[in-house]
């Protein structure tokens, strides 16, 4: 029989707190075979939402809510209304006046205990929600809750399937489309909601913090996100406020080993489980400074509550000031480490045991933008500090629970303050980024200093015993080593396979054959950097970059940032050494003055010391802000590189100590807005540098392990549907070292599910599809019938999702299999089923649209624009009477077919073709054209309907100044001529819907033709 043993000898295994996220779900085995309806899946979901302790409510009106409400609040808080105490509360402490999302989400993350004025005098704080002991809460179930057209000035009727009341206020709202139908419909549905009646009445569904979305096989979840910028646009106005939901940052739910719950049935047992659900809305939520909501994923959830249980069980079992006390998470890069380490000391510095937070970077970079990150997530918490005296005095200061601070900082107060009581407290040390600097003396430091800590690291690329460094500390090898347990692992497998990061597209480019006898490998470093540097290889490799960037970076491609429409994306170029990077920007320079000024890239460089020690561990050397340790000619090199930035950019930096500094952080912002095209590097903005516009990393330098992933993944953050991969380009043989890195650093399959696919199996499969295309849907033969125009949407789609990721291969120009005039025939084709299904739609017959996904954004990425247009017309108007006019009138008409924005303006288009002469400035003639059928097409619509004339066209005008016309509100009142008080019902109702209609046709035919509005009288 074993020894049994004491109870000194337990260790404990987990935290006595119930985890929000569970720890691993296996699905039931036992599935249904029928068919289920919408409402099935309806009625499924709210009985298991009565399992699981929710009341469910037959309420379908405002008024049975609002009742509900003061029920609950009473129940809550062990008060009763008094009618009038009633009514003050809820219009002035949860309706409030002109109040809309941002304030009401405010009000329950921040402001949710709410003052009561009571009859006699006295005042009582009434709690809306209790986030000190949870399930004090009580969670309700309502479903098609319905608002009338005109209902509180709703603009349509509309019914809302399943939302969930919390303390009688709809905080979780969840749309549901039967099994078959994309899950993408029913986050429209809450879109149309948000523009048509969620804000009505009362407004109490202004209240949501949570969507879910499901089709019953999948189901994701969101936040009810605000943007500060939309206040000022709806103050004053009851209208509905934007939000910026967007389905590309929709979540999927999972278990703690990040296997994704998508099935409705397991979502509702797991996420709207009670103490789930309440756990996410009061601490898994995070209301940025600029207002918006952000609501946690399960994994960054996870690795929370095993830092804060860590914390307990190391207090309660006396293990405080040991390494057993810490941990790592492994969260690869990307995965949005800032937001869980914030949360996690947020929590942290809330425990009554805990003294301070102190949150740990080791590079100036890293802490201005640590600390503008956290200082997003609530403004004021971290308090950075720019010497050791302010380190010093917050430290010594009660109130300040959150410190940011660098690791030199921290060991040069740790030198200079010999037995500070400081190091008695219980003090929680996070280190952000661990896989870097924390394993040398000044780690050791820091640990003999503090008694009583937690210390913590956060590590996107961790140190394991096999990309550990040789010599050091025996002690101090690995991450596991140096922090402890890991708390949780999210690789960057994980992350692709949730669309949290993209995948990686390397291409591996030879210039020059190097000569037999020096060999591309690490030991002999210096004699093979001396070949790599070679005249002739600098010059070829900058000859590929300039032609190929635009296609690499998918400069053919638009996308709006902000309130900017920019073409493509940019790029870093990273080098072996400061040498090289000279080399490189004199290249750049050289090569780029024989082209005009407008086809030039815009180039900068940065570099800074660095203490080049050995990177046999594959980690990237640390670059401070120390420019002075430079040598004399790298940094009058680097000053004249900052000057031609001064130059293009209109600054004024150099490479003094403080203005290198703002230099480092003006280049790093206009990286992030896409105003510089491409930064050549040597190892600053590889790591720590977050710019969701760098889509293509050029290399030319040794990476392994976790330097090459680092680097890598400047390139991989998602933005938005162009952005398909991270692009890297390596002009060294990279690729053992990157398999090695990616089997290190996700699995052993890793390989194949990172990295995109070869060309040829992209090709094949395109070749396939083109040859089935032509085949089966051959031009000039009408595609009849509904199966036949399915078929040839998701075909034409596949082709087009095809064609986006291989126009980045080199090999691909040229081997286009559709010739231009068959893809723009083609096109047309797809966008004219694209017209009929949205008309089907449009005049509420059952449509087939929610049966099939349109690729009518890249079609979009692709399109004619008028430019193009009048560019034919030119070669129209020289060629006219020769014989060839007939086949570039033809190319015209097709070029407009294929055009989504041009196919309602096709007749005008052929109307200007047949108006140009021989002496024609097409340009000039263009604008005039367009400006007079504009007045003539807004006077007959004036006359048809009877307007007033001035506020037509003041009203038109603005339309076209805004990009759209302005359907709500007063300004088409002004347009439309006075009703007689004696016309029938609806008479008024029914003429602005017409006048809209026309005016919104007229506006649509004539938006982005060049012509600057029309005339008004007064004006």
């Amino acid at each position: 029989m074993s020894e049994r043993k004491t109870t000194t000898d337990i260790e404990p295994i987990a935290g006595g707190t119930e985890s929000t996220v569970v720890a691993e779900y296996a699905r039931d085995a036992a599935t249904s075979t029928a068919y289920q309806s919408e409402a099935e899946l309806e009625k499924e979901l709210i009985v298991l939402l009565q399992s699981q302790e929710y009341e469910y409510l037959r309420i379908h009106s405002e008024a049975e809510l609002v009742a509900n409400l003061r029920t609950q609040l009473e129940a809550l808080n062990n008060i009763a209304f008094s009618d009038a105490e009633w009514d003050t509360f809820f219009k002035e402490r949860i309706t409030g006046d002109k109040e809309g999302v941002i304030e009401k989400t405010v009000r329950i993350q921040e402001d949710y205990v709410q003052l009561l004025k009571r009859d006699d005098g006295t005042t009582k704080n009434v709690r809306l929600i209790d986030k000190t002991n949870i399930h004090n809460n009580r969670l309700q179930v309502i479903n098609q809750y319905k608002v009338d057209q005109g209902q509180g000035g709703a603009k349509y009727s509309n019914r809302y399937d399943v939302t969930i009341l919390v303390n009688g206020l709809p905080m979780v709202h969840i749309e549901l489309k039967r099994r078959g139908v994309a899950i993408r419909e029913a986050f429209n549905q809450i879109n149309r909601y948000h523009r048509d009646s969620f804000w009505a009445g009362s407004g109490v569904f202004d209240y949501v913090q949570l969507f879910v979305i499901s089709n019953g096989t999948h189901t994701k979840y969101y936040s009810n996100t605000t943007r500060r910028q939309h206040i000022s646009e709806t103050a004053g106005t009851k209208k509905p406020k934007k939000t910026s939901n967007s389905f590309e940052f929709t979540s999927w739910w999972a278990d703690a080993t990040n296997n994704p719950i998508q099935d409705l049935t397991a979502f509702a047992v797991t996420f709207l489980a009670r103490h789930t659900l309440l756990n996410i809305l009061t601490k898994y939520c995070v209301l940025t400074a600029d207002r918006m909501l952000l609501v946690m994923r399960p994994y960054q959830i996870v690795a929370t509550e095993r830092i804060l249980q860590k914390i307990e069980i190391s207090t309660n079992y006396k293990k405080l000031g040991t390494v057993a006390a810490g941990g790592y998470v492994w969260h690869t890069t990307g995965s949005g480490k800032t937001l869980t380490s914030f949360k996690a000391a947020q929590l942290a510095s809330r425990l009554a045991d805990v003294d301070k937070v102190l949150f740990v970077v080791d590079r100036k970079d890293l802490d201005y933008q640590t600390m503008r990150e956290y200082d997003r997530f609530e403004r004021g918490a971290a308090n950075s500090n720019t010497s050791t005296r302010v380190l010093k005095k917050q430290l010594e200061d009660p109130n300040a629970k959150i410190i940011i601070t660098t690791i030199q900082k921290l060991a040069t107060f740790i030198a200079g303050n010999r037995g500070h009581e400081i190091y008695n407290g219980h003090v929680v040390i996070i280190f952000d980024e661990c896989h870097r600097s924390q394993f040398g003396d000044m780690h050791t430091a820091i640990t003999k200093a503090f008694r009583r800590y937690n210390l913590f690291g956060f590590t996107g690329t961790p140190i394991f015993a096999d990309n550990a460094r040789r010599g050091g500390n025996l002690k101090l090898k690995t991450t596991e080593q140096a922090f402890g347990d890991k708390l949780h692992t999210y690789t960057v497998v994980d992350a692709i396979n949730d669309k949290n990061v993209l995948p990686f597209r390397i291409d591996y480019v030879n210039t020059i054959r190097l000569a037999a006898d020096v060999q591309d490998k690490q030991v002999s470093a210096i004699d093979t950097e001396r070949a790599l540097l070679a005249p002739d290889r600098v010059r070829q490799v900058v000859e590929y970059t300039l032609k190929h960037f635009n296609q690499k970076t998918k400069r053919a491609e638009h996308y709006t940032l902000g309130q900017r429409r920019l073409r493509g994306f940019n790029a870093l170029f990273a080098t072996a050494s400061i040498a090289a990077a000279k080399l490189y920007y004199t290249e750049f320079k050289t090569q780029q003055e024989k082209l005009l000024p407008d086809r030039r890239l815009k180039v900068g460089l940065i570099y800074s010391y660095a203490t080049n020690e050995a990177i046999e561990d594959g980690a990237l050397d640390e670059e401070e802000f120390e420019t002075g340790a430079l040598d004399q000619s790298s940094r009058d090199f680097l000053e004249a590189a900052i000057r031609d930035y001064n130059a293009m950019f209109g600054t004024s930096f150099d490479t003094s100590a403080d203005k290198f500094q703002n230099y480092y952080k003006d280049l790093s912002l206009r990286l992030k807005n896409r105003e510089i095209d491409l930064v050549i590097v040597v190892n600053m903005f590889l790591t720590g540098f977050d710019a969701t516009t760098l889509n293509t990393l050029w290399v030319d330098k040794n990476l392994r392990t976790h330097g090459l992933v680092q680097a890598y993944s400047r390139t991989n953050r998602i933005l938005n549907s162009v952005k398909t991969y991270g692009n890297i380009i390596s002009f060294r043989d990279l690729e053992e070292e990157t398999n090695d890195a990616l089997a290190l650093f996700g699995n052993k399959d890793a390989g194949g599910i990172v990295l995109l696919k070869p060309y040829r199996d992209y090709y094949r499969e395109y070749s396939e599809k083109v040859t089935e295309l032509l085949n089966r849907f051959p031009l000039g033969q009408q595609i009849v019938g509904e199966r036949a125009q399915k078929g040839f949407i998701a075909l034409f789609g596949a082709i087009l999702r095809l064609q986006n990721i291989l126009t980045s291969f080199d090999e691909f120009a040229g081997n286009e299999i559709l010739t231009d005039r068959q893809a723009q025939d083609y096109r047309s084709i797809y966008l004219d089923i694209y017209a009929e299904f949205r008309r089907i739609q449009d005049t509420d017959k059952e449509s087939i649209i929610d049966d099939v996904v349109f690729e009518i954004e890249l079609i979009k990425q692709i399109e004619i624009n008028v430019d193009y247009i009048l560019m034919l017309v030119q070669k129209y108007k020289v060629a006219k009477g020769d014989g060839t006019d007939k086949e570039i009138r033809a190319e015209i008409a097709r070029a407009v077919d294929a055009s989504p924005t041009l196919r309602n303006k096709k007749d005008l288009v052929e109307a200007f073709v047949d108006s140009v002469s021989a002496r024609s400035v097409v340009a000039e003639e263009w604008r005039a054209f367009v400006t007079a059928k504009r007045e003539a097409e807004l006077d007959q619509i004036i006359a048809e309907e009877g307007l007033r004339a001035d506020e037509a066209r003041r009203f038109i005008n603005t339309a076209f100044r805004d990009g759209a016309i302005q359907t709500d509100g007063t300004a088409i009142t002004r347009v439309l001529p006075p009703v007689s008080r004696f016309a029938a019902r609806g008479a008024f109702s029914d003429k602005k819907q017409r006048v809209l209609t026309k005016l919104g046709a007229f506006f649509d035919r004539f938006i982005g033709l060049g012509a600057d509005g029309v005339s008004a009288s007064d004006e």
